[in-house]
């Protein structure tokens, strides 16, 4: 679920959790994606908060330049959801709803909106779409 995301956490709890979602735990905040004791969770938290905290919290600069091989300026929620793509490596509609701060059940189109313009702007090719999931595909 975090996989290859390098995450730093003092806690040894949330260093357990952190390795069970695939995170690589880091001992040092220096070299981390994210430090996650600075982002002061609420609690109670589910995994897909947890998870939407963590994505959230990463510089997301580099990964858009190399996706795109140069910077571009995109809208927040298109930004999350390429990101997040990249990063995960492919997700359904429900998931990026509720990374994305809806609902999963909650009737919304801007997930699908975000995808329909990104691919109106860089091919169709570029977030396929293959049992049910989505991934990115080819500038």
């Amino acid at each position: 679920m975090l996989k290859d995301i390098r995450v730093f956490s003092a806690d040894p709890v949330w260093r357990k959790i952190l390795t069970d979602l695939e995170a690589v735990v880091l001992d040092s905040p220096d070299v981390a994606d994210v430090n996650l004791d600075d982002l002061n969770l609420a609690f109670p938290i589910t995994t897909l908060e947890l998870k939407a905290a963590i994505l959230k919290a990463i510089d997301n600069t580099n990964i858009l330049k190399h996706v795109f091989g140069e910077q571009v300026n995109l809208s927040q929620l298109q930004t999350q959801i390429v990101v997040w793509l990249y990063r995960t490596g492919g997700m359904s509609v429900a998931e990026l709803k509720n990374v994305s701060g809806f609902a999963p059940n909650m009737t919304t189109h801007a997930v699908d909106t975000a995808i329909y313009q990104l691919r109106k702007t860089y091919g169709h090719d570029f977030i396929l779409n293959k049992d049910g999931k989505y991934y990115l595909g080819k500038l």
